[in-house]
């Protein structure tokens, strides 16, 4: 009998990155979609228009833009070619923002073609803005301007947010990483902000947390004790009102396909089981004592930890999916209770690689971990050699982040 060959992987590898874009509130008002060609290259010798169409086609006809953004715009990068070729003419007016690169000449073709968008409703943005004449044409037909905070004085901003701001003109400072610079950035009169500041914990000393807000700690660290008493967790859930609710609506939501009557409390958490009823008061916990908070930043905290949860089976840690999973809610409780990270594991007890790996440690768990920041940040050359050091390949990844942002979306929306 002939060797059958090995079947021929008929898909094509997609890859996309999202930077949130807040508004001075730091609530979520749209995400920057990146796509990339693979891992490896971060677009290395690849065209600019090519990116361009990448990211026209897969977002919308591959990926989905409701599991990316969550019904927020898109700011998406515009070539020359695809402008003039009205190619963003294919996706939905209320759901982009075509941001022109600094590299697109503004020759007449061009101010012509943005004339044109304008006229069907489509917002523009233009980026990293240094101002010059030629540009003029553009300026009076930009919805957004954006400001590169790195590449431009404390002056500059402030001049340019007067000037633009003024004129009606939506001004976004880019490349904003801290709570300083945030703050300037709203005194100076820009509108929305975009970079890692929200990302980092913001640390206010002495702030403790409320008391609704405890009975959630006290059910993390009884859900992670090494035999958690269903008991003890229905004593807490009778606390909270609300909790028992979302409990039940949780039964009957897509996340959990349970078909049948439910006689109480201590019913539902057998049906559950311990691993199940872990997760959701993680899930749960994480999201309302972050109520307070930008919704996103919860958001990013269910999705990176279902990513790590995701990736558990391709490096042969099956058996402690909930681990990773509770690993991932816990790096951003810092960022939501505002209070040191460290501070807040001695309250909750998790296992050592956990802490371990949130601490700065090193271990399986936390390359795991940094494999999570790699894809937020679009790092794909340190997530490629996180992926080699962890012995799983690429495509098994990418669907584990792209599951996860889908996951992380429906879950936040179903509220349970």
């Amino acid at each position: 009998m002939a060797k059958q060959s090995a079947p021929v992987e008929v898909f094509v590898k997609k890859f996309v990155a999202r930077q949130p874009i807040l508004d001075s509130d730091k609530e979520l008002f749209a995400y920057e979609l990146l796509f990339r060609s693979d891992l490896e290259n971060y677009f290395h010798g690849a065209s600019p228009d090519s990116a361009s169409s990448s990211v026209i086609v897969d977002s919308f006809l591959v990926l989905g833009m409701q599991p990316l953004t969550g019904g927020k715009r898109a700011f998406i990068n515009a070539t020359r070619n695809v402008l003039i070729n009205q190619y963003v003419t294919l996706l939905p007016r209320d759901s982009v923002v075509m941001e022109l690169l600094e590299t697109v000449e503004p020759d007449a073709k061009v101010v012509s073609a943005c004339e044109a968008l304008k006229k069907k409703g489509y917002l523009i943005a233009l980026d990293d803005f240094v101002y010059s004449k030629k540009i003029e044409p553009l300026i009076g037909l930009a919805d957004f301007i954006k400001v590169d905070f790195k590449a431009t004085s404390e002056a500059g901003r402030r001049q340019l947010a007067h000037q633009y701001g003024s004129r009606g003109i939506k001004m976004l400072a880019e490349k904003v990483e801290t709570r300083e610079e945030f703050e300037d950035a709203v005194d100076m009169g820009f509108n929305y902000f975009q970079g890692f500041f929200f990302r980092r914990p913001e640390i206010v000393i002495g702030r403790d947390i409320p008391a609704f807000k405890h009975n959630y700690l006290w059910l993390m660290q009884e859900i992670n004790k090494a035999e958690p008493g269903l008991e003890e967790i229905e004593r807490i859930l009778k606390q909270e009102t609300s909790l028992c609710y979302k409990l039940l609506r949780y039964m009957n939501s897509a996340a959990f396909e349970f078909v049948g009557e439910i006689t109480s409390l201590r019913h539902a958490l057998s049906l559950l089981g311990i691993n199940e009823v872990r997760k959701w008061v993680s899930l749960v916990a994480m999201t309302y004592m972050g109520e307070d908070r930008p919704r996103e930043l919860v958001v990013n905290a269910v999705s990176r930890a279902r990513f790590c949860e995701n990736i558990a089976p391709n490096i042969g840690l099956q058996s402690r999916t909930t681990e990773l999973f509770l690993m991932g809610l816990l790096s951003m409780l810092d960022a939501i209770l505002q209070r040191p990270l460290a501070d807040i594991l001695k309250e909750v007890r998790v296992s050592n690689d956990v802490k371990t790996a949130l601490l700065n440690g090193v271990n399986n768990f936390r390359y795991i971990y940094e494999l999570a920041l790699a894809y937020e940040k679009a790092d794909w050359a340190r997530a490629a050699q996180i992926a080699t050091w962890l012995k799983t390949s690429e495509w098994p990844v990418t669907q584990a982040y792209i599951e996860a942002i889908k996951w992380g979306q429906r879950i936040f929306e179903e509220k349970w």
